[in-house]
């Protein structure tokens, strides 16, 4: 599979070049390039020759080569690692619903004696549904986590993990004191001070903008934009409306591009520029401090919450003897898989590469890119401006790769998807949910299954059509029995196995 190319795919803007590495080593391109360009007209214009032997740029340009290929090499297995676990986490997600859906027993008999009431196969239903939708909220939870974004309120998150106790009762520290969640309804908000419409603001929105436009929606472009799929992208619209105690931030917020991320080099201004304006407060500071309150929110880990809710209706489930012990014991396993997963993923985002490490390598190729005007000079003159600017181009582009891919969890046009991964496991979640439980007996007597073609098209209703319930064989011979049918099945085989081979 070809990877997609994010710059000619969609409308084009300037945040598509984040998904190369040109807005990030231009300026040190330019650098190194201005810098052999100096060399050079100093060499060809001045009695000085500033050209040296190139023995040393043999063995540097091998031990960085290397270096540099260990570099990107692990950076990629990084990625690699983070892929396989979101795989480990759909599987198991899809896994462990299927076993919810379908192994969990509609019909829950209250043993003699007891007081107990009785579960209606209504309530049985909500009870497995709301338990796939929790197995839904893992993947969300995890894809947050990842990214650093820290608790429930999400709109994404908040409506399907507010109904258990251990994720619901909220405590919150505002002013020293200690209060808990209260259950007034607010609007959902962005985080960067946009607000975003209800559910029902956005139905009237849309039917105004459709009177207006002759059916077709809003026009945000103008009378003549044509709207498009991702104009009226909205997945979370198909959760449920639960009003929060506090703003729900927006399922994906990633942060807002600046001049700094287009121009590098600047961050080394604004460093200065707090540097002084520190010590310009630290100097003339004559306010007292004051102690600083907790944080308004203490969150805590919120796909182990999850997991500990799945555990105990598993565990509640085998207490009353409602699961076999054969998928108890694959519930358990794929609930252990669910914590595998989340702790590898953390492992990865939480694990960078050392510090040294990189400044060193940094370090060295700068060094090498600085000589190497000096020592190819003799060999190619003028040619030497875009031979340095080549190999800069080259080496610090190989080294940016590898710090971009190696937390891939974050919203790069580098980086895995999460959002994809999360809406496909929601999507098969609620396709396995629609799943009927019927019983075999109803789909495979009919007209429409033909078990033993290509050798015999009869169909299953056919087949069980004779009085003694014995197959015969549909050549005509007369034989019936277990034997004709083995001898039917063999002639399919033969036959399979001739017509789907090319040669």
């Amino acid at each position: 599979m070809v990877a997609q190319n994010p710059l000619f795919s969609g409308r084009w803007t300037w945040k598509k070049f984040g998904a190369t590495v040109l807005d990030d080593i231009w300026p040190e391109v330019i650098v190194f390039t201005l810098f052999a360009t100096i060399i050079v007209l100093v060499s060809e214009n001045t009695s000085a020759n500033l050209g040296v032997s190139n023995q040393l740029l043999t063995v540097l340009g091998l031990v960085l080569g290397l270096v540099i290929s260990f570099r990107t090499s692990s950076a990629y297995e990084r990625y690699q690692d983070g892929r396989k676990m979101w795989t480990n986490i759909t599987i198991a997600s899809k896994n462990l619903a299927q076993m919810i859906w379908i192994h969990v027993p509609v019909d829950r008999p209250v043993p003699a004696g007891s007081t107990e009431k009785p579960m209606t196969p209504l309530e049985v239903m909500l009870e497995k549904k709301t338990m796939v939708n929790l197995v839904q909220a893992y993947s969300v939870a995890v894809k947050h986590l990842l990214r650093g974004e820290q608790g429930v309120y999400y709109e994404d998150l908040y409506p399907l993990t507010i109904f258990p106790t251990s994720l619901r009762k909220r405590i919150f520290w505002k002013n020293g004191r200690r209060r808990k969640a209260s259950g007034r309804k607010t609007r959902r908000s962005r985080t960067n001070g946009r607000h975003m419409r209800t559910t029902t603001e956005k139905t009237m929105v849309a039917s105004s903008s459709s009177s207006d436009t002759g059916g077709r929606g809003p026009m945000p472009g103008g009378p003549y934009h044509r709207r498009t799929r991702m104009d009226t992208f909205d997945p979370e619209t198909v959760l449920p409306e639960i009003g929060s105690d506090q703003p729900l931030k927006p399922a994906r917020n990633p942060p807002d591009l600046t001049i700094y991320d287009y121009l590098p080099f600047l961050r080394l201004f604004r460093w200065i520029w707090r540097v002084v304006t520190l010590q310009k407060l630290n100097s003339g500071e004559t306010k007292k401090k004051r102690r600083k309150a907790y944080a308004e929110i203490v969150e805590s880990h919120i796909p182990l919450e999850i997991t500990l809710v799945l555990s105990n209706y598993s565990a509640w489930l085998m207490k009353k003897g409602l699961l076999q012990p054969a998928i108890a014991t694959a519930v358990t396993n794929t609930l252990l898989v669910f914590q595998d997963s989340v702790s590898n993923l953390e492992r990865i985002c939480n694990t960078p590469l050392p510090f040294a490490y990189q400044a060193h390598l940094r370090m060295s190729l700068w060094l090498y890119l600085l000589l190497l005007p000096f020592q190819i000079y003799l060999a190619y003159g003028y040619i030497t401006i875009p031979a340095t600017a080549f190999a800069s181009f080259l080496l610090l582009g190989f080294l940016e790769i590898g710090q971009e891919i190696e937390n891939p969890f974050n919203y790069d046009l580098n980086d895995l998807d999460l959002d994809y991964f999360c809406l496909s496991i929601q999507r098969d979640l609620h396709e396995i949910t629609a799943h009927t439980t019927a019983d075999p007996s109803e789909f495979l007597f009919t007209r429409w299954n033909q078990p033993l073609a290509p050798s015999d098209r009869r169909n299953a209703a056919e087949l069980t059509k004779d009085k003694d319930k014995e197959y015969r064989a549909a050549d005509g011979s007369g034989e019936s029995g277990m034997g004709s049918l083995r001898r039917t099945l063999v002639v399919g085989w033969k036959e399979v196995d001739l017509l789907t081979r090319q040669r």
